[in-house]
């Protein structure tokens, strides 16, 4: 069994024992989810089930987007568009986003504790996250920009 069938198998049971019904949609978005090394938004996922459910709507994978949530198996992504994206790796990460394309790609550094015990103590605040992002041009639009000039 390869990690990403184990994770399916572990997020299906995670589903099971807080009483959800596992319907084939709900199984198809989860392993389209676990699949998928990029952040799609609900639209992507419904574009890419589409012709393997034609009766799924979009309002079904957000439905199902929703349930993920709440059982801690997805993460949303919002970065000031209009389109949320979804994330199945729940760890603390951070991500780095295309300003050309939007593409977004996790990368671990060592979460910045020391940053929210300063901001703490500075304001007085009681943290509970915080989010980084770094922003820049991917590879290929990278490479697109030099095949242009």
């Amino acid at each position: 069994m390869t990690v990403s069938e184990q994770r399916l198998q572990e997020a299906l049971s995670q589903l099971k024992q807080s009483g959800v019904r596992i319907t084939p949609q709900r199984h198809a978005v989860l392993e389209y989810l676990m699949q998928t090394m990029e952040h799609p938004t609900a639209d992507d996922i419904y574009k890419a089930l589409e012709s393997k459910f034609p009766n799924m709507s979009v309002a079904t994978v957000y439905n199902n987007l929703r349930v993920f949530q709440e059982i801690g198996l997805v993460r949303e992504l919002t970065y000031g568009d209009s389109s949320s994206r979804f994330d199945c790796n729940t760890t603390k990460h951070y991500h780095i986003i295309c300003d050309s394309c939007g593409k977004i790609v996790d990368f671990h550094y060592p979460t910045l504790d020391e940053v929210e015990q300063l901001a703490e103590q500075v304001t007085g605040f009681d943290v509970t996250h915080h989010r980084m992002e770094v922003y820049g041009k991917c590879e290929d639009c990278q490479a697109s920009l030099q095949t242009s000039h």
